[in-house]
């Protein structure tokens, strides 16, 4: 097993008063000579969006993006005719594609919004756009892991244009855990830390950290604390398509 440790002070950050965001790999004005990508994981941020602001419309292609709510309301809006609302409990995705145009606000002019918005390289290029939204059983990830995403549209969760698989997880204090790799000879699993602290691969980590894991079947969790923990698989190999 091999692992590398992002902890949270050393991601990179953009204020823009409106917008904090952190940046676990290379992003916009961040640039991190070894930290472009796990895998096919290319984008990880953690945003906070203060009341009534937000992305105003942009394009994307090519990248399969996820949209995870940890606080607050995000109000979404799309040129395939898209218009929703995410929230807690809930996780979108949008296969960019041939290309896709959005804007996501913050809903609420009095509180901030909190998500989790990462970027995974497809498999495939050129597909359809495509968005899809799902609401969560939260329950469902109390002391265990509950799959939000998956490369199958009929598995659990959304689904993908590339093998990955993602978990949460809400532990109790003294929760242990094994996560099996569905494709260990191919993939890796990027950890990030939501909230609480946990041992990981029998590395300590905290609020915010990131842990890489390649070269593993399993690995075993522990939680000192309450804590929230989000498990991302995917290809560590990058995709041979033009």
């Amino acid at each position: 097993m091999k692992t590398i440790l992002h902890t949270a002070a050393s991601r990179g950050n953009a204020n823009h008063g409106w917008l904090q965001s952190y940046h676990t790999f290379s992003f916009a004005g961040y640039h991190h000579p070894e930290r472009h990508h796990f895998g096919v994981l290319r984008v990880l941020n953690d945003d906070t969006v203060a009341g009534g602001m937000g992305f105003g419309t942009h394009p994307h292609r090519d990248m399969e993006i996820i949209s995870i709510p940890l606080e607050g309301d995000l109000k979404h809006h799309d040129n395939t005719g898209t218009m929703a609302l995410i929230k807690h409990g809930d996780i979108q995705v949008m296969s960019a594609g041939t290309g896709i145009e959005h804007s996501e606000y913050n809903a609420n002019a009095d509180k901030t919004v909190k998500f989790l918005q990462i970027w995974i390289i497809p498999k495939v290029k050129a597909v359809a756009p495509r968005y899809q939204q799902i609401s969560l059983n939260t329950e469902d990830r109390k002391n265990k892991l509950q799959q939000i995403l998956s490369p199958n549209s009929e598995d659990q969760g959304v689904w993908i244009h590339q093998d990955a698989w993602f978990h949460l997880g809400s532990l109790e204090k003294e929760t242990e855990l094994k996560y099996r790799l569905k494709d260990p000879k191919n993939n890796g699993v990027y950890a990030f830390v939501i909230k609480g602290s946990l041992e990981l691969a029998g590395i300590e980590l905290s609020h915010r950290d990131g842990l890489g894991i390649t070269e593993a079947n399993e690995f075993a969790l522990k939680a000192f604390e309450d804590s929230e923990i989000l498990l991302i698989e995917v290809p560590m190999e990058l995709p041979r398509v033009k």
